[in-house]
This record gives structure tokens, C-alpha cells and sequence, in this order.
């Protein structure tokens, strides 16, 4: 997680879930930036995905019709 260049920022929440943390002394902060840099990333991921699912297909395909290239070099 990236801490340098923080910046303050508002947001919203639930009130109870806020009174919640707060009683169990969450640090609101280190936990939003935890879960929006988990996000960020889930996000990243998904495009990723999407943007090489060609190459993916092909590849999977190619294994498909040919079967792993170096195979016969598996211990397993």
C-alpha cells in the first residue's frame, strides 16, 4: 500500500458501521485505503481480463488442439 502523498479526503459512510469502528478503534483511514486499494486493484484485474481475453482464448485454444508446449519435459 502506497502511504506516501496522502491526502485528505471526505466520504460517506453508514453511521453505525462508523460507530462501530470507531468502538473498536479501526484506524478509518489505513481501512478505507486498504479496501479502495483492493478495489483498485479487483478493478485492474477485471480489465486486464477483459483486454487480453483474445490472447487468452487463443492461447487455451492452441493447448486445446496441441497440448502443452515442453510437456514431455513435465516431472508431474
Amino acid at each position: 500500500m502506497v502511504t506516501a502523498n496522502r491526502k485528505p479526503t471526505n466520504v460517506t459512510i453508514s453511521s453505525s458501521l462508523l460507530a462501530e469502528a470507531k468502538d473498536l478503534d479501526v484506524n478509518l483511514s489505513r481501512a478505507a485505503e486498504a479496501g479502495i486499494a483492493k478495489a483498485v486493484a479487483a478493478e485492474k484485474a477485471r480489465l486486464w481480463k477483459l483486454e487480453n481475453a483474445e490472447a487468452l482464448a487463443s492461447s487455451n485454444q492452441y493447448v486445446a488442439k496441441n497440448g502443452l508446449p515442453l510437456e514431455k519435459f513435465r516431472q508431474f
